[in-house]
């Protein structure tokens, strides 16, 4: 599932919960990003000192950890000019204000979902001059800069609303969207018409740039865009 370090986004997960830890980890990698965990605030503190954890795009910050409290370890974070979207099951005002004063970029409430995670990840890494500028899968290039998309060095034609699907799928590789979850964050929530749009749109995609087993049909739910490389 993952790719050379070198070539993937690295994004701090810094959770105490070893089972939750994993799954976000796991569909980090899926999703094309390096995670790197850290189980405590105190052994966090001293990978972003240090610089052992590298060159860090985003921390994904438990609040209540052992050692050293997710809101403590904001001012190391900071120094190290990391962008930190906090993770907690406390959903009182109080803390949501107290974690996005102190410099947080968002606040998400446990339990949650891991493609609300990636979407709020993408938006606050492009807010952040860190989003990605090329996704690549397979032989296909999307350079988000440009809005262009290549095949094996070759432009692909895509209509706006092909390239807003396609880069909605690859954004979050290997998350299942469904119909309507694409129909309102491509179409809006005021969209009238019928889920089958979606579907012919799919279609044009695949033939396109011949994703048949690339983009796949979720039984009962949507699509996902798998990519293993």
């Amino acid at each position: 599932m993952g790719r050379k370090a070198g070539n993937t986004m690295k994004i701090l997960v810094i959770e105490d919960d070893v089972v939750i830890s994993e799954l976000i980890c796991m569909n980090l990698e899926a999703a094309g990003y390096e995670p790197l965990p850290a189980f405590d605030g105190i052994s966090a503190q001293q990978g972003i000192q240090n610089g052992t954890f590298g060159d860090v795009a985003l921390a994904l910050v438990d609040v209540m950890l052992p050692g050293k409290d997710g809101f403590a370890l904001m001012e190391d974070l900071q120094a190290a000019k990391i962008p930190v979207i906090y993770l907690t099951a406390k959903d009182d005002v109080l803390s949501k204000v107290h974690g996005l004063k102190s410099g947080a970029e968002d606040y998400i409430v446990k339990p949650f979902e891991i493609l609300e995670l990636l979407v709020r990840m993408e938006k606050v890494l492009k807010r952040t001059g860190r989003g990605r500028e090329k996704i690549r899968v397979r032989d296909v290039v999307i350079d988000l800069k440009e809005h262009s998309v290549t095949k094996a060095g070759e432009q692909v034609n895509l209509k706006p609303m092909e390239y807003g699907l396609l880069v909605t799928l690859a954004e979050a590789k290997n998350v299942a969207f469904s119909r309507e979850e694409l129909l309102n964050r491509l179409w809006g929530t005021d969209y009238v018409g019928e889920t089958r749009t979606v579907d012919v749109h799919i279609g044009q995609l695949r033939k396109k740039l011949d994703f048949h087993d690339v983009i796949r049909t979720v039984s009962k739910t949507g699509y996902r865009l798998e990519d293993q490389d």
